[in-house]
């Protein structure tokens, strides 16, 4: 059987981390999801599952959420449980604190409210507690207690062996005795148009009116009859769903008919449906002996899966004369529209289907093999040209369609009624998987690796006069050509462009490019719906169609949110073809997927703050009270943020964004992530914020959350005033001890500068004295110079001298001349000159006599007289006239002079002198 069935999404054990096998389901106002497992309570806020294990260790068997309590019954105890401050929940046992007197092994397999009351059911006593006054009363039964039920504003059960019992006024009652009830289990009461339906487990469905039970005949009635009902629901609109033991699940209309039905063949987890249950959004969720369900019986979308892989992936689609086609790469199938019969297989057309088109009254499929006309369940090749990638109408010829090949355009002509293949468009080879007819003679070729090509063809449309690529636009990846309201669209990575064909160029459309958000593109293939003026693309978060403005003249783009993730198509040869009255297929990999636009209503969401961890710096993690805002320590700056938004379609995906005013004050980039961990937080105030988007519509609310990280112990207050203190006692010890070290700089600068004056003192005084050295030294020079020159003068005086003696001595008249002798050798030895020569000796060298005579004490005057004239440097040749005597008397002295100081041979006694 062939059916569209809604989506259905599915959980194991090893995803919601519990046992196979679940019992019940409920809902709380936060649309949190709750479900009684083998092994506890387990929860579902839309993003993550949480388990809280049953307190005994038990099975829990029953859930039913009542304002903010959630009540449950497992083995041998029932209670409620309650959220804390920090977002998980607490239990607390009712059969524990009322000490209530159980039955040995006694189970609580249905929880129903009344008022202020909540009933606990097991199999052979009702448990009526009180919520105002917390006390209990009990209905016992001597037999087995099957169900209970509330209809409207009574309260009934059965009782096997006995019929159905109701409560009024807290006594119970026995209301229907019928046979057919004593021993057949009741699975459901419903209030229906008055009357009461009470549906059987074996027998199906019974009327109950004034007092009468009658069968309810419906045209389902066999089939129901047939299965082995476990539990049933009436839904928010009348119809019913019944689950079954062995056969999945049942949807049957308020009339009666059966919609579908779905078994694990079809998606399910599993065929016995243990608990079924309807949600605020009016999804049904499955509670089965192996997972958890859930079905979007409301959806837009209604999926064909080819579990069997009969199929093989869509291609292309199309609705044509009641049947439905499907092109896929394995052949061409169909089946009729109204029916759920399983796709045919048309023989003949095994291989890759590329494209149906319907044309007139002709059907064309394009094949890998070439160019078929499909009638009914019968394809007949009509041009055997490999690669037929799709046909168009050739302008308002209705004799003519013109097709792209793997080798380029081709034609086909109608004639006798009958389709051919009429000839090849010459001087064209490249592949044509897009093209669009611009006017008679001139057709765009798009090639995704090669670009767009303008060809122009002579008036038989046999051969290319000139084929120019296109330098307006650049080739790309998925990209595709299509013709809408006459436009002639190419729509790549970098946008939907539109051909001008006075220009003979394209330009870009920027509202159609916003088809193609920004990091969503995936596929350039646009698909243009005619007859209702849609063009349809796809990207990445969404598929979405343009249609003409009612207002105005301004396309209008409606994005429908199927992810791509999701959605399973191939890329770059996405299909969707047009059914009836605002429904569409779209092909994927595994099927299709058929899309009711009408039905598209989506809605926005609450998002919340589910719980907030806090990891110290040790590692130990502890939860925060997520009520009030808090203040951590400053090692408490690890924080996890788990937040969700309770929605549940299959086909859509929450995603979230935050930011941490303080820290992080821009909003982080789109994610599937339900949680972020901030580590090592600064000290400060922070506000943290989270906020969702379901599809495309943004959720109605920010969750908000502030706390404040504690400054380090070393920059809290005590310690800023510590450090104050500090730096003013530190100032005031620096100040005095720079007010010390500076009089002490300056004591130490005035000693210096003391030190400085009195070495300079000394330095002027030694200069003074060196200029004094220096004055003295060069008046001894000017004595010696004085000395010198009187001794040279004493020598020429005497040499003169001693010339007017030698000369008067050779006159002939002595007598005459001796008295001019004797005046002569009286100046020649005149003791005068000898004096003054000693007293300006005395005062160039005035230590010299003493030092010799020191050392030389047998030393004459003579001699000290030849040490003087040695000491001047003077030659024996200058000494004699000094001396009156000879040179060689003056040799003689010296050689006495040595022998009286004892020098030795070699040393010279000039040099020894000199040196004194």
């Amino acid at each position: 059987m062939a059916q569209e069935l809604p989506p259905i999404t599915t959980y194991q054990a090893q995803q919601y981390g519990a046992e196979n096998q679940n019992w019940s389901i409920s809902q709380s106002d936060d649309q949190f999801i709750y479900v009684a497992n083998n092994k506890g309570l387990l929860e579902f806020n839309g993003a993550e599952w949480q388990l809280y294990p049953t307190p005994n260790q038990s099975i829990m068997r029953s859930v039913n959420v009542i304002d903010d309590l959630i009540f449950t019954g497992c083995y041998m105890n029932f209670g409620y449980w309650k959220r804390n401050a920090f977002g998980s929940l607490d239990y607390t046992s009712i059969s524990d604190e009322l000490e209530v007197p159980l039955i040995e092994d006694e189970q609580f397999w249905n929880i129903l409210s009344m008022d202020h009351y909540v009933l606990f059911q097991s199999l052979n006593r009702i448990y009526i507690y009180d919520l105002n006054n917390r006390s209990y009363k009990i209905i016992d039964t001597q037999s087995t207690i099957t169900k209970v039920f509330r209809v409207e504003d009574t309260v009934y059960y059965q009782v096997f062996g006995e019929g159905i019992y109701k409560i009024e006024s807290g006594q119970s009652v026995l209301w229907i005795d019928n046979p057919i009830f004593l021993t057949n289990i009741i699975v459901n009461m419903f209030n229906y148009d008055g009357d009461l339906l009470i549906e059987t487990q074996e027998q199906g469905f019974y009327k109950w009116k004034d007092g009468q039970l009658f069968e309810w005949d419906i045209p389902a009635k066999k089939m129901i009859d047939s299965l082995s009902v476990y539990n049933s629901i009436m839904l928010e609109n009348g119809d019913f769903i019944l689950g079954t033991i062995s056969n999945g699940m049942v949807y049957l209309t308020h009339s009666g008919e059966i919609s579908y039905t779905i078994d694990q063949v079809d998606g399910l987890s599993n065929n016995t449906v243990l608990g079924l249950f309807e949600d605020s959004n009016n999804n049904i969720w499955l509670a089965l002996d192996n997972g958890i369900n859930y079905i979007n019986i409301k959806s837009a979308l209604s999926i064909y899966n080819d579990r069997n892989g009969d199929l093989g992936t869509v291609y292309t689609s199309t609705l044509f004369d009641g049947n439905l086609y499907l092109g896929t790469n394995q052949g061409l199938f169909y089946k009729a529209m109204a029916s759920n019969d399983r796709f045919k297989f048309i023989e003949g057309t095994k291989g890759q289907v590329w494209s149906l088109k319907g044309i007139g009254d002709t059907l064309f499929c394009g094949h890998n093999l070439g160019t078929f006309v499909v009638k009914g369940d019968q394809a007949q090749l009509i041009a055997s040209i490999p690669g037929t990638w799709d046909v168009q109408p050739f302008l308002d010829n209705e004799n003519l369609v013109i097709q792209g090949n793997y080798s380029g355009l081709h034609f086909l002509q109608l004639q006798n009624g009958q389709w051919s293949y009429k000839n090849k468009l010459e001087g064209f080879n490249i592949s044509s998987k897009h093209f669009a007819i611009v006017d008679a003679h001139t057709f765009l070729v798009s090639h995704e690796y090669k670009g767009v090509f303008a060809i122009s063809s002579n008036a038989d449309w046999t051969e290319v006069q000139s084929v120019v690529k296109d330098a307006s636009v650049e080739k790309g990846f998925g990209s595709s050509l299509t013709t809408y309201l006459d436009k002639v669209l190419y729509a790549y990575e970098k946008g939907v462009f539109v051909y001008d064909k006075q220009k003979k160029q394209f330009e870009k459309d920027s509202l159609l490019s916003s088809v193609f958000p920004v990091g969503e593109y995936t596929s350039g293939k646009l698909i243009s719906d005619v007859q209702h003026d849609r063009l349809w693309s796809f990207s990445d978060k969404n598929i979405s169609y343009v249609s003409p403005g009612k207002f105005s003249e301004k396309p209008v783009i409606t994005r429908i949110p199927l992810p791509k993730s999701l959605r399973k198509d191939m890329t770059g040869y996405e299909t969707i073809s047009f059914l009836s009255d605002g429904t569409y297929l779209f092909g994927t990999s595994s099927g299709y997927i058929i899309i009711d636009i009408n039905k598209i209503d989506l809605k926005s969401y609450d998002i919340a703050i589910n719980s907030i961890s806090n990891y110290a710096i040790n590692g130990e993690a502890f939860s925060v009270d997520i009520t009030k805002p808090s203040n951590f320590g400053n090692n408490e700056n690890n924080l996890q943020f788990t937040y969700s938004v309770a929605e549940f379609y299959k086909y859509l995906q929450a995603e979230y964004q935050y930011k941490l005013i303080g820290y992080y004050d821009e909003w982080s980039s789109w994610t599937s992530e339900p949680s972020v961990l901030f580590k090592n937080l600064p000290y400060g105030q922070y506000t943290f914020k989270v906020r969702s988007k379901v599809g495309n519509n943004l959720s109605d609310n920010e969750a908000v959350y502030q706390f404040e990280i504690a400054k380090p112990w070393y920059l809290s207050n005590l310690m800023v005033v510590i450090y104050l203190l500090t730096v003013i006692t530190l100032g005031v010890m620096i100040h005095y001890l720079y007010k010390r070290y500076y009089k002490k700089q300056k004591e130490a600068l005035m000693l210096k500068n003391k030190r400085d004056f009195e070495l300079k003192e000394l330095e002027i005084e030694q200069e003074l004295m060196q200029l004094k050295n220096e004055r003295l030294k060069q008046d001894i020079e000017n004595k010696n110079r004085e000395l010198a020159i009187s001794t040279m003068s004493l020598i020429k005086k005497n040499e003169f001298l001693n010339q007017i003696k030698e000369e008067l001595k050779s006159t002939d008249n002595q007598n005459s001349v001796k008295p001019v002798i004797k005046i002569i050798d009286k100046n020649i030895n005149t003791t005068d000159d000898w004096k003054f020569f000693q007293e300006a000796f005395n005062n160039a060298d005035k230590d010299f006599f003493k030092k010799v005579k020191s050392k030389h004490p047998k030393l004459t005057p003579d001699d000290l007289k030849l040490c003087a004239y040695l000491r001047l440097n003077l030659s024996s040749k200058e000494i004699a006239p000094l001396l009156n005597i000879s040179h060689r008397s003056v040799e003689v002295k010296r050689y006495r002079l040595r022998k009286k100081m004892d020098l030795p041979h070699e040393t010279s006694l000039t040099n020894y002198i000199l040196e004194l």
